[in-house]
């Protein structure tokens, strides 16, 4: 009789695949990170298990955030980034600090931090996702590829605004292309960048090309010669990835990644065009937990207060 038990329980087929969601929670920017987790816990019944990242001194903050908010049903793992794998790779900028953070960089040790999972999806922690996350867990990675990103020059409706603010879409936004070490790349000044705020990765491929060893590499070469700098495009953590990713990626589809609304407080897409869109991006300066900056209320739909009271939005009449 017991042997039918085990047997019958569940085959194979038939076990929900868990959908690793990389996130980071950062001081001073939570409410992004919760808003972010909200708006895929809300929009999908597939299997998520959010690994929320974080520094020693945030990770109190946080748990307690979701513990006390309607969040508590979500799984979550929370690990601990020691900032510590960074020293001496990181060229101090004092233009723009922020780019500076530690989290910035968790995306390159996806394999140290996520241990038994063959996919992975990474998102920066200001997006909101209005799709199904299982649409982009699905997205197909090429043989030999370790990585899928969205494309900049992939969708024609995000042109006007990329013009209009004079956004960067190509290598020579983020390379120093005077260097010779960037020049010796081969890769030409013109190459459409991609953006790497939504990642959907194959760990197995990652370890293999140990992409991490190559991302380090990067970062140590630039301390020593300055190839690349903040005030260029995506600032220090796009400008390795492009280099070693150049030509071996895959695709995210683009309505997957609609990005530069936190570009200028002015520039604005079409309540149509944004509606339709799986997943906005306020990449730039102006956040939607902050003043001035755009479509707003996508964002705050999502957003739910801190428990603590620590953490507050930015608004005119504040």
């Amino acid at each position: 009789m017991g042997l039918f038990l085990v047997v019958d329980l569940e085959s194979p087929g038939e076990v929900e695949e868990e959908i690793p969601v990389v996130i980071c929670a950062a001081a001073g920017r939570m409410g992004a990170a919760v808003a972010a987790i909200s708006s895929i816990y809300s929009n999908t019944e597939a299997n998520v298990l959010f690994y929320i990242i974080g520094l020693k001194t945030t990770i109190p903050h946080i748990r307690k955030w979701i513990e006390n908010s309607k969040l508590k049903e979500i799984k979550f793992k929370i690990v601990e980034f020691n900032p510590m794998v960074l020293k001496g790779k990181i060229r101090q900028d004092a233009s723009r600090p922020e780019l500076l953070q530690p989290l910035n960089f968790v995306r390159f040790y996806l394999p140290l931090l996520i241990q038994k999972h063959e996919k992975v999806i990474y998102l920066d922690d200001d997006v909101i996702v209005q799709g199904d996350i299982q649409e982009l867990y699905d997205t197909k990675l090429a043989p030999g590829h370790a990585a899928a990103f969205s494309d900049d020059c992939d969708l024609p409706s995000t042109h006007e605004m990329v013009r209009s603010v004079g956004m960067q879409n190509t290598y020579m936004g983020f390379l120093d292309y005077r260097k010779q070490a960037i020049r010796d790349l081969g890769i030409s000044p013109s190459t459409c960048s991609f953006n790497p705020g939504v990642i959907v990765a194959n760990m197995t491929e990652w370890k293999h090309q140990r992409i991490t060893k190559q991302l380090e590499k990067w970062m140590q070469r630039n301390v020593e010669e300055n190839l690349y700098s903040s005030t260029l495009g995506g600032g220090v953590a796009t400008s390795p990835m492009l280099i070693v990713f150049h030509g071996k990626y895959s695709s995210i589809n683009p309505m997957w990644h609609i990005r530069h609304l936190g570009w200028s407080p002015d520039a604005r897409y079409s309540e149509q065009f944004l509606q339709e869109a799986k997943l906005l991006h306020w990449n730039g300066r102006y956040k939607p937990w902050d003043y001035p900056s755009v479509h707003t209320d996508l964002w705050e739909n999502w957003f739910i207060p801190d428990p603590s009271g620590k953490f507050k939005l930015t608004r005119p009449d504040s």
